[in-house]
C-alpha cells in the first residue's frame, strides 16, 4: 500500500480555515452539552488607526487569549490593562471561570502577571537558548 506525499508548505489560509472547521465539529461532537467556541476580540482605535487589539476565543468555562498587540507609540498608556480589561468582563459574561494565555520572555508574561495571571508552565528555551515560552492562567 502507497501513501500520499505529505505537502509542505507556508502560509495557507484555506488549510487554516478547513483545519478549524474539522476541529471545531469533533469538538462540538464529544461535547455535545457545551456551546462552540465563540470567537472574542477587543480593539482601541482613535482616528481609524489601529492603537491595540486582543484576540482569543471563550469556549464552556475557559477563555484564552491567542495575540494581544499595543502600538509601540502607546505602550504604557494603559491601553493593554484596557484590552485585558474587557477581555476578562467579556469572557466572565460569556460563563468564563478562567482565563489562559502565553507569552514569551521577551514580550509580556510580567504584564499578564501584573494583572493576576499565575504562570503554570514553561518550556524553556523556546524559541531559542535564553528565552521561554510561558503558559499563564488567571481564575476570574
Amino acid at each position: 500500500m502507497t501513501h500520499p506525499t505529505p505537502v509542505v508548505g507556508a502560509a495557507d489560509s484555506a488549510l487554516d480555515q478547513r483545519l478549524s472547521d474539522e476541529l471545531d465539529a469533533y469538538n462540538a461532537a464529544a461535547t455535545p452539552e457545551v456551546e462552540p467556541a465563540r470567537e472574542l476580540t477587543v480593539r482601541i482605535e482613535e482616528g481609524g488607526e489601529l492603537l491595540a487589539g486582543l484576540s482569543g476565543w471563550t469556549w464552556g468555562q475557559s477563555a484564552g487569549i491567542g495575540m494581544t498587540w499595543v502600538h509601540p507609540e502607546h505602550r504604557g498608556s494603559g491601553h493593554g490593562s484596557a484590552l485585558l480589561s474587557a477581555f476578562e468582563e467579556e469572557a466572565e459574561r460569556r460563563g468564563c471561570t478562567h482565563v489562559f494565555v502565553t507569552s514569551f520572555t521577551f514580550q509580556a508574561p510580567d504584564f499578564y502577571e501584573r494583572h493576576g495571571y499565575k504562570e503554570t508552565f514553561r518550556w524553556e528555551s523556546v524559541p531559542t537558548p535564553g528565552r521561554d515560552d510561558v503558559h499563564l492562567r488567571k481564575d476570574l
